[in-house]
């Protein structure tokens, strides 16, 4: 039985709204970018052409005529590169911007001939052509895009709804952007205290020419250099002991018991980093809240043209996918893009989150984030298809707006603004849509599985196999290193950051290792890392395989999970069935069909036992045994 869509009051519909019919929409999703300049197949090729051209450039020597101190054009480029590397993904005109920055600075430093006889440089240049070449491509596409939806809604036009009209984007963007820039601003006016403090103590040292005895690293793995000169051995920390071999003549500064190596003076590699960080992050953020201002700016410049189409929220996720008017069981998704709920008694109470969304204050943010945690957290029931009028021009990179009624209980319609750019909903762009969803895991009927199935008088099991195994077993070997890795230095603050993931990392292990799944007569027996759990049939919702977790949904109390259960996409990729997808069909068999079910009860053995605490009291001894051996 085919559900229909939430219908939208026809009060709602502006007189001469265009149906967005599947022929038009299929139309408009051809014109979507190549699968060659799409962001996912083009950005990994540039950056191992561009790690390779940076590990192949030769590094320039610490000497006393160019020594090794603050580089601030050298950082420059290095924002500029992650920048350009990050807007290759969401900023196309921008990151053109970046491009030809980037190779019009090689070309100054280098020569255009210098640059040929690299093929590492070279390599990167062609890549960087092609990145440039899909960038272009994406913007004319999005053009023929706006064409044909324009041409698809027809002359009618429309003012944006009351509500969307209030709707503003970017403020928390620039709130971020403005404290990332002043840490970076911070970062470099300390680096600078260190260069100005030795420049100004470097000014009245002695100068001193000495021989470098020997060159050896200190407990701290630190390559420490020892000069002799004045009839003194002086010992300096270096950061490129290549630099300086044994028996080399080097330039040093000394003022009584302060000394200074004058090819490599100071250290402010770490408020270079900050700044770096700031800088990029800061003006990444900058960035996307000038775009998303000024694409809402656009929105609300004028009428609009509508477009009557079907919407649905992400069950698994807070993104808003449309579907063409005609296809009532939204079985092809056209577009999609994030969208938060605009109230017209508000004024500009909408921020924006670290990944472009928005994340409104007052009431119109609660309801929006409230809507968002219950999606990402999968409860309750999928969200129903929904008519609705989408406000502006739908093409990759636009803004929109549209009009749905939540449900057919509510008599209400809400209005709701788009706070990513639009994507179309085509294979190889980044998303996870229902479609794909489907294709990778399709669902079998019941009576199929149950076909396949006999009633038993034993309890069925499902445990952990191969590929979950070997998941656990990396998951273990990570565990083990970052305990090393954390224990080296003894005793320290650097224990806070693996013991804020370990208590994530050990529950992770000991599921993967020894998950269990036991149905007998009453119910099911879940065994995860810490416990088990009883969960009668009658309490039982649904059972999925979602995020390479088994998820056993309850009426009443919180779900029931084991995560993670395997490893889907690899066994996909290697011809196989995954194991959790078949353990989620039996157990729904099981479910619905009440005659397959064990009609005996399983003993305590059979129920499983978590290895949780085992797994920590063996994370303890591996701390110890590190300990007493470093």
């Amino acid at each position: 039985m085919i559900r229909r869509p939430v219908p939208l009051p026809g009060e709602h519909i502006p007189p001469g709204t265009a149906d967005w019919r599947t022929p038009d929409a299929r139309r408009w999703l051809a014109a979507a970018p190549a699968r060659w300049a799409r962001p996912l197949w083009v950005l990994p090729v540039l950056v191992a052409s561009l790690v390779w051209d940076i590990a192949a450039a030769p590094v320039a020597p610490c000497t006393t005529a160019a020594p090794c101190g603050t580089d601030w054009l050298g950082l420059g480029t290095a924002v500029v590169l992650l920048l350009t590397l990050y807007w290759v993904w969401r900023q196309p005109r921008l990151a053109l911007v970046g491009l030809t920055l980037t190779l019009a600075g090689l070309a100054a430093e280098d020569g255009f001939a210098a640059t040929l006889g690299e093929p590492s440089t070279l390599v990167f240049l062609l890549t960087a052509a092609f990145t440039a070449a899909g960038l272009v491509h994406r913007l004319a596409v999005a053009g023929r895009q706006r064409a044909l939806a324009l041409e698809a809604a027809g002359p009618v036009v429309q003012p944006l709804p009351a509500a969307a009209r209030t709707f503003h984007r970017g403020r928390f963007s620039f709130v971020l952007a403005a404290l990332l820039l002043a840490v970076a601003g911070f970062g470099y006016r300390q680096a600078q205290q260190v260069a100005d403090a030795y420049e100004e103590r470097a000014a009245g040292a002695t100068s001193l020419s000495g021989r470098v005895t020997s060159l050896k690293g200190d407990v701290d793995d630190i390559s420490v250099l020892e000069v002799e000169a004045g009839g003194r051995t002086h010992r300096f920390e270096t950061v490129f002991p290549e630099d300086f071999p044994v028996g080399s003549r080097v330039d040093i500064v000394v003022d009584g018991d302060w000394a200074a190596l004058v090819a490599e003076p100071y250290d402010a590699f770490g408020w270079e980093l900050l700044v770096l960080a700031g800088s990029v992050t800061g003006l990444a953020f900058l960035a996307n809240g000038m775009d998303g201002r000024a694409r809402s700016e656009r929105l609300r410049r004028g009428p609009l043209p509508v477009l009557n189409v079907l919407v649905r929220e992400g069950h698994d996720d807070s993104r808003t996918w449309v579907f063409a008017a005609d296809d009532p069981e939204g079985l092809r998704p056209v577009l999609h893009f994030h969208s938060r709920y605009a109230f017209e008694e508000e004024d500009e109470n909408e921020d924006e989150n670290e990944d472009g969304r928005e994340a409104g204050d007052g009431l119109a943010g609660l309801v929006g984030l409230g809507k968002a945690s219950e999606i990402l957290r999968g409860v309750g029931p999928h969200p129903p298809l929904r008519e609705a009028v989408l406000y502006g021009v739908p093409y990759a990179g636009s803004e929109v707006a549209f009009v749905a009624r939540e449900d057919a209980d509510d008599p209400e319609v809400s209005v709701e603004c788009s706070v990513t750019a639009v994507k179309p909903a085509v294979p190889g762009w980044g998303e996870r849509g229902p479609r794909r969803r489907e294709r990778e895991s399709p669902q079998r009927p019941v009576d199929e599985i149950a076909a396949g199935m006999t009633p038993t008088a034993g309890p069925r099991v499902w445990t952990a196999h191969g590929f979950s195994r070997a998941v656990g077993l990396g998951l273990l070997l990570v565990q083990g290193g970052g305990i090393w890795t954390a224990l080296d230095d003894g005793l320290s603050w650097t224990w806070l950051l693996p013991a804020l993931g370990l208590p994530w990392l050990v529950t992770a292990v000991a599921t993967a290792l020894t998950w269990r799944i036991t149905a007998d007569r009453d119910g099911l027996w879940v065994t995860g890392a810490w416990r088990v759990r009883r969960v009668p049939w009658d309490a039982i919702t649904s059972v999925r395989h979602s995020d390479d977790g088994i998820r056993v949904d309850r009426a009443k109390d919180s779900p029931v999970q084991l995560s993670p259960s395997g490893w889907a996409w690899l066994e996909r990729r290697t011809g196989r069935e995954p194991y959790a997808d078949r353990v989620v069909e039996e157990v729904r068999a099981l479910l619905l069909r009440p005659e397959l079910r064990p009609s005996e009860e399983a003993p305590t053995g059979r129920q499983g036992i978590p290895v949780g605490p085992p797994l920590v009291a063996l994370s303890v001894l591996w701390g110890a045994a590190v300990l007493l051996l470093l």
